[in-house]
């Protein structure tokens, strides 16, 4: 784990793990979520003949805030990162929340990145409403709530995440299920389990650590515009979506298939949210591998 500063002297928290020649596989946490190791994940990459490299976004753990920052905003992240650790061309993935940020980086530094991975990521809000679409319809209730309060605003938000953030203050593995409630259904509940769910109780509790700003200014960014379209994603996009996801819904990863201009989809039967990425890891490294072919 290291440190990157940015133009405007923010601190990044980042960590990168594997030869400085191999080329880099930049992966985007969800939300809540940090740049915590789990290394199973970080194994395979390397396997894989990539360097994983991932950063906290702004406002999450040791990362300082970056009010008002829009989803655009994390490819000039990504892009500082990358200098500072000397990678060049790259591809990228993101998890839930993770995945509007991989689209940023592809359809906006497309000369430096080979492709993007998004595994139950979410689809732009504004384009949903354009096409006449409800953008939470298929979610769980708790994260329509989440999403009207953060279309509600900032304080609106604050409240409504502020007793999720006390449970996670004294969270662990065996706790996160319970936790996340209605949210993971059952192929999710099925993999929350041992180190995967400690990796996960990790990743929120670094977070929050500080506080819930960067969970606050990701559900914001979500809301609004994100800075880019999807038509302005030019590199190839694979798009990993499982028919039981609660936090995403599936018809988000039907959207991203159907309006991004070069898309591989794999829109599965059967997964949920988080299964999805620990099971068919291997088959979305092999196929985020070629981008670069």
């Amino acid at each position: 784990m290291s440190t990157v500063q940015t133009s405007d002297s923010r601190r990044l928290d980042v960590f990168a793990e594997g030869p400085e020649h191999a080329p880099a596989l930049l992966f985007h946490h969800g939300t809540p979520g940090a740049a915590e190791y789990y290394a199973p994940l970080v194994a395979a990459a390397k396997a894989a003949g990539f360097r994983w490299i991932s950063y906290t976004r702004p406002g999450n753990g040791g990362s300082d805030r970056s009010p008002g920052r829009t989803v655009a905003d994390a490819a000039v992240d990504s892009a500082t990162v990358l200098d500072a650790l000397g990678a060049g061309e790259f591809v990228t993935a993101g998890l839930s929340g993770g995945g509007p940020h991989a689209l940023a980086c592809a359809a906006l530094l497309p000369s430096r990145c080979a492709g993007a991975v998004t595994v139950g990521g979410l689809a732009p809000r504004t384009e949903f409403v354009t096409a006449g679409l409800d953008w939470t319809d298929g979610m769980d209730q708790t994260n329509v709530a989440q999403f009207d309060a953060a279309g509600a605003g900032e304080n609106s938000l604050r409240e409504f995440i502020k007793p999720f953030a006390d449970q996670i203050a004294t969270l662990d593995g065996a706790g996160v299920a319970g936790m996340l409630g209605s949210l993971v259904d059952a192929p999710d509940r099925a993999v929350l389990t041992g180190g995967y769910a400690d990796y996960i109780a990790a990743s929120f509790k670094e977070a929050t650590r500080v506080g819930i700003d960067g969970w606050v200014d990701d559900f914001l960014a979500f809301v609004q515009p994100w800075g880019f379209a999807l038509a302005d994603v030019q590199r190839p996009v694979a798009v990993w979506h499982g028919s039981e996801d609660r936090m995403v819904a599936p018809r988000h990863g039907a959207f991203l298939t159907e309006h991004l201009p070069d898309v591989r989809p794999h829109l599965l039967p059967g997964e949920g949210h988080l299964s999805l990425g620990v099971g068919s890891f291997a088959e979305i490294l092999a196929e985020t591998k070629a981008f670069l072919d």
